[in-house]
C-alpha cells in the first residue's frame, strides 16, 4: 500500500540561510539591504558591489532599487575589493558585500594593500559571521575579528540586531575611512528596540544594568546575553549587559568604568573564536590599566567547527542562551 503525499507541503530548511531568531521572536527582513537602498536615495555617491552573493547578503534589495549603481563582480572577491578601491578613489562610497570567510581569508591582501593601506572610503559588509551557518568551516567565519582587528586603519563593527544594522549603515557611510562590518541577513531578530537603544559609532553602551555580573558582548551574543539576563533574574542573579558594537577602536573608557565597579564577575561574550576577538581585546585593556576583576570568556573554541543545525551547534559550542546561563551560574 502506498500513501499519497501530493497534498502535503514539503518542509525544507537550509543550513546556509537558517535564522538565528527564536520561534515567535520579532524580526525584520533584510535590514541592511533596505537601509542601504534608503540611504542611496539621499546620497548619489553610494554604490553596491558583490561577488555573486547579492541575494545572500541582502544587497539584492539595493540592486532592485538602484540598478544603475549595482555591480555584480562574479565569484572573484579579490576583484571585488580592487574595484571597490578604484570606485572610492573616484569619489564613490562603495559597499562591498560577500561572506566573511571570503573577505577575511581569500581577499585579505587586496583589502590590506588596496583599501586599508590607502585609507580608502570602502565599507566591507560580510554575511555569515561566526557560527551563523551550519555549513561547516568553509563558511563559518570564526576568525575574522582576529584577522581584521590587526589591520591598521580598519574600523570593525559587529551589530546585534536588525535595529542596529539599520542605524549602523548611515553611520558607517558617514565615517571617512574603511570599515568592516559583520552582517546578520535575512529575517534578522529585533531586540534592542525594547531598550530604547541608539547606535553610536565607536561607543559601547550599557543596555541593561546589574550588580552581580557584567557581560561585555558584541553581535548576536548581546541578544543571548540579554536573554540569559532575564532567565538568570529568576534565580536571583542580576546581570548587566555592556554592548560593544564597535570592536575597533574599542571604547576603553566605558569598558574600564564598568569593569571598575566592585563585586562583579566580568564575562566577555562573542560569536567568534576565543583567540583574537573581543574577549582578548577586553582582557588586554583591563590588564594594561590595572583593572583585575574575575574574568571569563564565552566564545567559540579554537577549532574547526562541525556542520549541522544551528540550535544544536550553538548548544554544543556554548553560545545558546541555555549554555550562556549554565556557564555564568558555574562561575558564580
Amino acid at each position: 500500500m502506498t500513501t499519497s503525499t501530493a497534498t502535503k507541503p514539503r518542509l525544507t530548511t537550509s543550513a546556509m540561510i537558517a535564522s538565528i531568531a527564536a520561534e515567535g521572536q520579532p524580526t525584520r527582513p533584510a535590514p541592511f539591504g533596505h537601509a542601504l537602498a534608503a540611504l542611496a536615495e539621499q546620497r548619489q555617491d553610494i554604490v553596491g558591489l558583490t561577488a555573486d552573493l547579492a541575494k545572500y547578503t541582502d544587497l539584492h534589495v539595493f540592486a532592485k532599487a538602484h540598478p544603475e549603481r549595482f555591480y555584480q563582480m562574479g565569484m572573484a572577491e579579490q576583484l571585488l575589493m580592487g574595484a571597490a578601491a578604484g570606485m572610492a578613489r573616484e569619489g564613490c562610497v562603495p559597499f562591498a558585500t560577500t561572506y566573511a570567510v571570503f573577505a577575511s581569508r581569500r581577499a585579505y591582501d587586496f583589502i590590506c594593500m588596496a583599501i586599508a593601506e590607502e585609507n580608502l572610503n570602502v565599507k566591507i559588509v560580510c554575511g555569515l559571521p561566526g557560527l551563523t551557518t551550519g555549513y561547516g568551516p568553509s563558511h563559518q567565519a570564526t576568525d575574522d575579528l582576529a584577522i581584521f582587528r590587526a589591520m591598521p586603519n580598519l574600523m570593525v563593527i559587529d551589530p546585534c540586531d536588525a535595529l542596529e544594522i539599520e542605524q549602523a549603515v548611515p553611520a558607517i557611510a558617514a565615517h571617512q575611512g574603511p570599515v568592516y562590518m559583520r552582517l546578520l541577513r535575512g529575517n534578522v531578530p529585533l531586540v534592542l528596540d525594547r531598550y530604547d537603544y541608539r547606535f553610536q559609532l565607536g561607543k559601547a553602551q550599557v543596555v541593561r544594568p546589574g550588580r552581580d555580573v557584567l557581560v561585555v558582548s558584541t553581535g548576536l551574543m548581546t541578544m543571548r546575553a540579554l536573554e540569559a539576563a532575564e532567565a538568570l533574574a529568576a534565580d536571583g542573579v542580576d546581570v548587566s549587559v555592556l554592548h560593544v558594537p564597535t570592536i575597533k577602536p574599542l571604547d576603553e573608557a566605558t569598558l574600564l568604568a564598568e569593569a571598575r565597579k566592585p563585586g562583579r564577575l566580568v564575562v566577555a561574550a562573542e560569536n567568534h573564536s576565543l583567540i583574537g576577538g573581543l574577549g582578548e581585546a577586553v582582557a588586554t585593556t583591563l590588564l594594561r590599566n590595572g583593572v583585575t576583576p574575575t574574568f571569563r570568556q564565552i566564545a567559540l573554541p579554537d577549532a574547526f567547527l562541525d556542520a549541522g543545525a544551528l540550535p544544536t551547534l550553538h548548544d554544543r559550542y556554548g553560545i545558546s542562551t541555555t549554555a550562556v546561563c549554565q556557564q555564568i551560574k558555574g562561575w558564580l
